[in-house]
């Protein structure tokens, strides 16, 4: 397969099925990478992806992502160098709680 290179876009592609403001990273057979970007104090919809894998890593600022798998119910700080996965079948739902993006 072709070795690609990309660069983050300066405007955004699309918006999440839960609100935040997407650029399209990278794509491949196995899945896709992408840049999210959540607007001052803003609460996304809560959501449950059936099929998707999220990993998350937070770069700047300061939110708060609500998990819940059936087993394990939390909310946790998303501050930057924060990494979090969210597994298929499980309800999230994430707010900027800071004045910046």
């Amino acid at each position: 397969d072709k070795m690609k290179t990309t660069r983050l876009p300066e405007c955004p592609d699309a918006k999440s099925p839960a609100g935040a403001d997407i650029c399209y990273i990278m794509d491949g057979e196995l899945g896709n990478m992408i840049h999210s970007t959540v607007p001052p104090h803003q609460v996304n919809r809560a959501t449950v992806h059936t099929t998707v894998t999220e990993f998350w890593f937070v770069l700047e600022g300061h939110g708060e992502i609500w998990r819940d798998n059936g087993e394990e119910n939390s909310i946790i700080d998303l501050v930057p160098g924060t990494s979090i996965d969210i597994p298929p079948g499980t309800a999230f739902q994430y707010r900027n709680v800071s004045d910046t993006d």
